[in-house]
């Protein structure tokens, strides 16, 4: 059972090449010594390291081997203990890092080292105090196979919180019968498993599916090997952070409501795959009005994140039909996810309805005024119909002085309007009186 668990290990991680390197002992000529010297100077100078990894190394005789292994799923580099031996650092020379030194304890046969990508190859030294002088071993780590032939363009991204793809492409010098396989493991516990749906271009492994994001850490490690029939295929290797591969959803609950002069447009924060502060995303907000683009033109508003999520957008009435659809990022790495569905706010026609509001003004001004007409007419008429009686006057009370003559001029009749009138002239006559008789 073990043999078969180590063979499927082996399919499992591509073969690494290591190539031991040793110094060769002082004695001998002086020019041999000096150059000894100076490449034991080279070695322990941690500057120089940096450049002896991006150099091939010469294969020198002359020192015991430690027997040096470095096993890449633990990242541990071990060697055999020898008598009398002091071991005082190991490093590893990366391409990308540099040189990483870790202090080791008396006695102690290995060193770990942190999590790193390793297809670029890596050299490691071990210093090693012995009784006669310091001597250090050096153990280069490369990546087998044809170059070119590794997969290129590799990244992955994790949507919807609970979904993840990988995608790579074929390497430029890859064999036609190529393919590759994707493994991850989780630097944690150290789990690992392989992709178990793989997206097909011809063929030919390209991508990965995974539905199931249980076992993924905060890092993890992804590896991507291969096989051919023809030739060696290198590997790619890369140490990736759930943080900054994860693509956030468009925010929930998208809510507008709008008053005389603004409109208040809300939100709540999106899933993600773990629970974070409303403080840690930042929004992007578009604006469209639907008629008359070419005069507004879309409005692109980013909004940090905080406990109330809103925006204020002034918006007078009457207000042209708008819709909003908004977008989310972290706040400290920029990658925009997908846009929410539109949320639409105001009028389909406000010309229309401004129309429609001066033909309420104009039809509410006819009325008023037709009203007043109607009342003022209705005053006057009543004023012809009962004319003021006129009342006695009272010469008691009346304190303004009276007029007594009375010009008879102004009552002259009118000849037309006149009656004719027959003057009758009438005489006094006196009468006699009679005598008495007998007088």
């Amino acid at each position: 059972m073990s043999e078969r668990q180590e063979t499927e290990e082996a399919n499992r991680w591509p073969e690494r090449s290591l190539v031991q390197w040793g110094l060769p002992h002082p004695s001998g000529r002086p020019t041999r010594l000096v150059a000894t010297t100076v490449l034991l100077c080279m070695l322990l100078d941690p500057v120089i390291l940096q450049t002896l990894g991006h150099q091939d190394l010469t294969t020198v005789e002359g020192f015991p081997s430690l027997n040096m292994k470095f096993d890449s799923r633990r990242m541990e580099l071990s060697w055999d203990c020898k008598e009398n031996t002091t071991y005082l650092e190991c490093v590893m020379v990366h391409k990308e890092k540099g040189p990483i030194e870790i202090m080791l304890k008396e006695n102690e046969c290995h060193c770990k080292f942190p999590d790193y990508s390793l297809h670029e190859g890596v050299t490691f030294m071990v210093k090693v105090n012995s009784v006669q002088r310091p001597i250090p071993e050096t153990l280069v780590y490369t990546n087998p196979g044809g170059k070119g032939t590794a997969a290129q363009n590799f990244s992955c991204f994790i949507y919807n919180a609970n979904f993840m793809n990988c995608t790579w492409a074929k390497g430029q010098a890859a064999p036609d019968d190529v393919q590759y396989f994707l493994y991850i493991r989780d630097l944690k516990q150290r789990r690992e498993r392989e992709c178990p749906h793989y997206l097909e271009d011809s063929g030919t492994h390209v991508g990965c599916h995974l539905e199931d994001l249980s076992g993924l850490a905060y890092y993890n490690y992804f590896l991507v090997n291969g096989t051919s029939q023809r030739t060696g295929i290198q590997f790619f290797d890369s140490i990736l952070s759930w943080k900054k591969i994860e693509i956030y959803s468009p925010p929930n609950n998208i809510s507008v409501h709008c008053n005389v002069s603004h409109c208040l447009i809300q939100w709540e924060k999106p899933v993600t795959r773990h629970a974070l502060s409303n403080r840690e995303f930042k929004y992007q907000l578009d604006i469209q009005r639907l008629k008359n683009k070419e005069h507004s033109g879309n409005q692109l508003i980013e909004v940090s994140g905080n406990w109330e999520n809103k925006h204020n957008f002034p918006s007078p009435e009457p207000r042209a039909k708008h819709t909003v659809k908004i977008r989310t990022s972290d706040a400290r790495i920029q990658r925009w996810g997908s846009w929410s569905q539109p949320v639409e706010f105001g009028s389909d026609d406000p010309e229309a309805s401004l129309v429609h509001i001066y033909m309420l003004v104009v039809l509410g001004t006819l009325v008023s005024a037709l009203i007043i007409g109607c009342l003022l007419k209705r005053f006057l008429a009543s004023r012809r119909l009962f004319p003021r009686i006129p009342h006695v006057k009272d010469k008691w009370n009346d304190n303004h002085p009276s007029d007594h003559q009375v010009i008879w001029e102004k009552f002259a009749s009118d000849p037309q309007k006149a009656d004719n009138e027959e003057i009758v002239t009438v005489e006094e006559v006196t009468a006699v009186t009679a005598a008495p008789a007998g007088v």
